[in-house]
């Protein structure tokens, strides 16, 4: 406990009396991170480079790469440092500007899901118009919309953090800030804080699941009213790989709502994992999930490496 007035900087905690062991709990974190990079490193190269791969579809699945890189390289260098050289200590500045970052492209992520759930519906519902409605232009001005949602509606609470007094324990329970690891440590009234971040909650990551499952309703009803199976089939598999990216998300979202809810009692090792596998597993599984599930992706991988390897 330090003195009870504010200071200039939190402690970070890895793994609870598994300090002796950190560095060996760093080499699948450090893989981890490392497949995430070069994962949606390639695909966004592949998706600059090849231009039958320039389609809104795509340029959707590029935002969702690239949030996914932003959220990665947010949390790696604190996760890393923590792990690898035991270096605890963060700044109040570089903490809450970590904390925003995180929350705001977590749900830049969910904006972009949402985008792409639309995209499947307009490209099944209505192909023929499908390039004249989502047009390039119409496309920017959509991936604008979600990220201004994302990164202003995190503002007020993240703003709020540089103003109070923290005169508890300096020792945050993640390798990276969180808002409600922080205000935990608060000496105010902190009841917008805490009430904020509930209904944004519920507005964001509520609503677009709801609206995403609406929008697949939908286009179960149009694949149904579709006469021949094969193309029945066809239409279902273009949506293969967002739903798989929309599971993976929203589990592990809903999972880790559960276990902050209901699992006071779950061991804090518990509560760790479950953060840890929210951060990661997502953007290590989207690149993996569509460059399996996509023909388009498969080819532009395969031509893309013949292109190199022939002009080397």
């Amino acid at each position: 406990m330090w003195p009870n007035s504010s200071f200039n900087s939190f402690l970070l905690t890895g793994f609870p009396e598994l300090e002796a062991a950190h560095r060996w709990i760093s080499t699948p974190f450090f893989f981890v991170y490392l497949s995430v990079l070069l994962g949606n490193s390639a695909l966004l190269l592949l998706i600059k480079e090849d231009h039958s791969l320039h389609e809104p579809m795509y340029y959707f699945l590029a935002m969702l790469a690239a949030t996914d890189l932003g959220l990665t390289l947010t949390t790696m260098p604190s996760v890393l440092g923590v792990l690898w050289l035991d270096h605890r200590e963060i700044g109040n500045i570089a903490c809450f500007s970590q904390a925003y970052f995180i929350h705001s492209l977590s749900f830049v992520e969910s904006g972009i899901l949402l985008v792409m759930a639309y995209d499947r519906f307009i490209a099944i519902r209505n192909p023929l118009r499908y390039t004249s409605i989502l047009t390039n232009s119409r496309v920017m001005k959509m991936g604008l919309g979600v990220l201004m949602r994302g990164f202003v509606s995190v503002v007020p609470p993240i703003l709020a953090l540089y103003f109070f007094p923290y005169c508890h324990s300096h020792v945050l329970s993640h390798a990276f800030c969180l808002h409600q690891d922080v205000i935990k440590l608060a000496c105010a009234d902190t009841s917008f804080n805490r009430l904020y971040p509930v209904v944004l909650v519920a507005l964001i990551f509520v609503l677009d699941s709801l609206i995403i499952l609406v929008s697949y309703v939908l286009i179960l009803r149009t694949v149904l009213s579709i006469a021949f199976r094969e193309e029945r089939v066809k239409a279902l598999n273009t949506c293969v790989s967002h739903i798989c990216c929309v599971l993976v998300f929203y589990v592990t979202v809903i999972g880790l709502s559960l276990i902050h809810r209901f699992g006071k009692q779950v061991p804090h090792i518990v509560h760790l994992i479950m953060s840890y596998v929210y951060f990661l597993f997502p953007p290590l599984m989207n690149p993996i999930i569509y460059s399996a599930k996509t023909k388009q992706i498969q080819r532009g991988i395969l031509h893309l490496f013949s292109t190199r390897r022939v002009g080397a």
